[in-house]
């Protein structure tokens, strides 16, 4: 819209897109961190909330002729005839995967991702922990519509909830494989492109539409099942 409709240069409105999503991260934190509300139902309670406002805004409509420089940017160059968005998902999995097992701040995030009180009581600032957390994900969801949007030329109010299942389904999944039990970078790359490669395999047999949702949701339910039964086999090796 700001690009499209007024006319802003694309760096400026990618920069407010950050912007946005630093501000989407801090309202995440007052909710999830200082009023105790479930991490899951303020996601699905400000999806829901973001993509009515997008499709109020954007009066429902696919919003086309997005700024060429950025289309060029992500998918307008290629390197060994892969675009270069696959290698944005690729630096930023090699990002994750270094900050979580090589940084003191990656140990700091799995001591409080597995007991918010165990690594209170060692000194760790488990609020402050979590709500960088928060924030750098909402950033990086920032950063990946706008690689969508550049894969694309253009933004599509309804895609944000075409994608909310198949994250789940793909970081649930990906605890299961590499480093079964932890959600980890490596293995979310690897669901993502077995979903990926499943729905375009079940699309090109042409199975109608409803059948993604299904495989989705039947993904997330067994992936979701495998982790739980993962992580209880590694308490049970600890006990």
């Amino acid at each position: 819209m700001l690009n499209v409709w007024q006319h802003l240069p694309i760096l400026l409105v990618l920069a407010i897109v950050i912007a946005i999503g630093v501000l989407v991260g801090l309202l995440h934190s007052l909710f999830i961190v200082f009023f105790r509300v479930p991490s899951l139902v303020v996601t699905l309670g400000s999806t829901s909330l973001m993509s009515g406002v997008v499709q109020w805004m954007t009066n429902s409509s696919t919003i086309g002729g997005i700024d060429n420089n950025l289309v060029m940017a992500v998918v307008g160059h290629r390197l060994f005839g892969i675009p270069y968005a696959f290698y944005y998902a690729l630096a930023a999995g090699l990002i994750i995967w270094y900050v979580f097992d090589y940084t003191p701040l990656g140990r700091r995030l799995l001591f409080v991702g597995r007991g918010r009180e165990v690594a209170r009581l060692n000194g760790i600032a488990v609020d402050r922990v979590r709500v960088g957390a928060l924030v750098s994900s909402a950033v990086l969801a920032s950063i990946a519509g706008i690689v969508y949007a550049g894969v694309l030329g253009s933004a599509d109010p309804f895609s944000g909830l075409n994608f909310l299942l198949p994250a789940f389904a793909a970081a649930f999944l990906g605890a299961t494989t590499l480093q079964p039990g932890r959600f980890n970078p490596w293995g979310t790359l690897v669901a993502v492109y077995f979903l990926a490669t499943g729905i375009t395999g079940l699309s090109m047999l042409g199975i109608p539409l409803w059948v993604t949702n299904v495989f989705n949701g039947a993904a997330l339910i067994l992936a979701v099942t495998i982790s739980q039964i993962t992580r209880g086999r590694e308490t049970s090796d600890i006990g």
